[in-house]
């Protein structure tokens, strides 16, 4: 069984930053894909960035340049820095994971950016 942890969402004014942290059970070496998705209030979720093992980086268009994906395997964590946020990135963010076939997700934390 896979666990994981966001943790680092809170509130910031606009142009602020913030870093989002997904903590895994297990060695994440073994996570073919990880990835942040997002949901904001009466939205769909949306995926925002994502490294695959091979070290391959995705991001939305609307994040490019300012949100960064990167993996620590020696702490079993993802990280996504986020520079110049704006209003509407604000969202519930969502730590994702495949291993093998299999999906899983995180709780998700809040990100709020105040205008």
């Amino acid at each position: 069984q896979v666990h994981l942890v966001e943790s680092g969402g809170g509130l910031v004014q606009t142009g602020g930053s913030l870093r989002l942290s997904c903590a895994g059970s297990g060695s994440i070496s073994r996570f073919t894909v990880m990835s942040w998705y997002r949901q904001a209030p009466g939205k769909q979720r949306e995926l925002v960035a994502t490294r695959t093992i091979g070290g391959s980086t995705n991001y939305a268009d609307s994040v490019k340049g300012r949100f960064t994906i990167s993996r620590d395997n020696a702490k079993n964590t993802v990280f996504l820095q986020m520079n110049s946020l704006k209003p509407e990135d604000t969202a519930v963010y969502y730590c994702y994971a495949l291993v093998f076939n299999d999906n899983y997700w995180g709780q998700g934390t809040q990100v709020t950016v105040s205008s």
